[in-house]
């Protein structure tokens, strides 16, 4: 249970690293409201849905079967496809991040160097990340198991190197009373242009839960660790945003500071010096290689469960003799994921978030279809609070992509490129369907 919930962890959080765009967009006042109401409207609602159907389906593949048994093979096939979409955007932001906090210890490697060799720092940042590509793909490869003790160690190394700075803070620096002057007074400035950037940040921070469905073949007990190991991971993600971020706002709300290219690392150095900096720069290290990895493993059970189905060649289905892991579709995704780290980091959030918001809503439409179908199945969680607690279930996500979608209808332009990509992914996924739905039959496809 307690590797299922540090993978968890790493699927929807890895710390507050990734935050930092967030309080430079929109300030530290509403920042901090976000980072509080978020949870509410979004981790809350899609974890109890993810415990739930965890708990009545634990197959490999997750809600791609889900969606499949409820909606029919079309909006399974279509769940499935901007799911992949959605990891090659979001996995590919972590390489980006991991590479910024690197410049931290080798500057050359930094957006800034680009002044005097602007396409070698390009190429060098690139190389960097399929480094950070290569090794995790090389822990995937071997087992599912050492990706979890992986991120077990990796937890511990997060959270640690934050606690060490509240603490610092707190010795140093600490003023609650400056703290809540900050904050009330940043209500009063006004942020333009930036709903569509924050809602994005805010949908890459807090999203995820669904994706550790996808390799529940391979957790012990499933029924009963899933919903566990959600509370456990929803618990500390919470905590390692608010603590923090409060903590980092009584000493700097300087944007420039608050970027995906400064952050943690630079405000480290800003409340204890030197050292503290590069313990938290490090610990974006791990954050980002751990995030990369755990996202790794549920992903590339999505194109392996869809091969067996006969949706995609069926040599993504095959598995490896000794590990059980599905080696071409992971080595598939993470020469996808290459090339979309090109990327910036606001083009890839709004991309995976747009993605994301979809197949929510078809999980969502999912969990109410097999509770009137089967509302006397066996399920060893369900949503608490009757038909009130499901309409909370569903409709708070609903609103959070409606917002979502409002803000990608005013904000587009900042974006278009992004948007054709999104576009060209859903337009793929109808394609897919009807090329191969001839061919895919409702059984598993003999990949021997």
């Amino acid at each position: 249970m307690l590797a299922l919930a540090s993978l968890i962890f790493f699927t929807t959080c890895g710390g507050a690293f990734g935050l930092e765009p967030l309080i430079g967009a929109t300030g530290a006042g509403w920042a901090i409201v976000l980072i509080l109401v978020t949870p509410l409207m979004w981790s809350l609602p899609i974890a109890l849905m993810v415990a739930e159907l965890a708990g009545l389906m634990p197959e490999e593949g997750g809600y791609y079967v889900w969606i499949r048994e409820a909606l029919g093979r079309f909006w399974g096939v279509q769940a499935g496809w901007w799911a992949m979409a959605y990891a090659a955007g979001v996995m590919a932001i972590f390489p980006v991040l991991f590479v910024n906090y690197l410049s931290f210890f080798f500057p050359s490697l930094g957006v800034a160097a680009d002044r005097t060799h602007p396409e070698m720092g390009a190429v060098l940042r690139w190389l960097a990340a399929v480094l950070v590509i290569a090794s995790a793909m090389a822990v995937n490869l071997r087992s599912a198991k050492d990706v979890g003790r992986a991120a077990k160690v990796g937890a511990v190394l997060v959270l640690g190197a934050f606690a060490v700075m509240i603490l610092v803070w707190l010795r140093r620096s600490a003023d609650p009373a400056g703290v809540i002057g900050i904050v009330r007074n940043d209500f009063a400035v006004e942020h333009k242009g930036t709903l569509l950037l924050v809602l994005s940040i805010l949908a890459f921070d807090y999203s995820g839960w669904d994706g550790a469905s996808t390799y529940a073949g391979e957790v012990d007990e499933p029924q009963r660790n899933y919903p566990r190991a959600i509370a456990v991971a929803l618990t500390v993600l919470v905590t390692c945003y608010v603590l923090p971020v409060i903590a980092a706002v009584g000493v700097t709300t300087e944007p420039a500071v608050w970027s995906d290219t400064a952050g943690w690392p630079v405000i480290g150095q800003l409340i204890g010096g030197r050292w503290l900096g590069g313990l938290l720069a490090a610990a974006g290290l791990v954050s980002m290689w751990g995030l990369f990895s755990a996202q790794l493993l549920y992903a590339s059970r999505l194109p392996y469960v869809m091969a067996r189905d006969g949706w995609l060649p069926k040599g993504l289905a095959k598995v490896s003799p000794k590990t059980a892991v599905p080696t071409a579709a992971t080595i598939s995704f993470c020469v996808v994921t290459g090339s979309f780290a090109a990327l910036s980091f606001g083009g890839l959030a709004v991309i995976q978030s747009l993605m994301y918001g979809g197949l929510v809503m078809l999980e969502l439409l999912a969990l109410v279809m097999l509770r009137v179908r089967n509302p006397e199945a066996r399920r060893n969680f369900r949503v608490p609070g009757g038909w009130g607690g499901l309409a909370y279930v569903c409709v708070a996500p609903f609103v959070a992509s409606m917002l979502l979608a409002f803000a990608v209808m005013r904000d587009w332009k900042a974006y278009r490129w992004d948007m054709i990509v999104v576009g060209m992914v859903v337009g793929g996924g109808v394609s897919l369907y009807w090329v191969r739905r001839a061919r895919a039959g409702v059984g598993v496809v003999d990949v021997d």
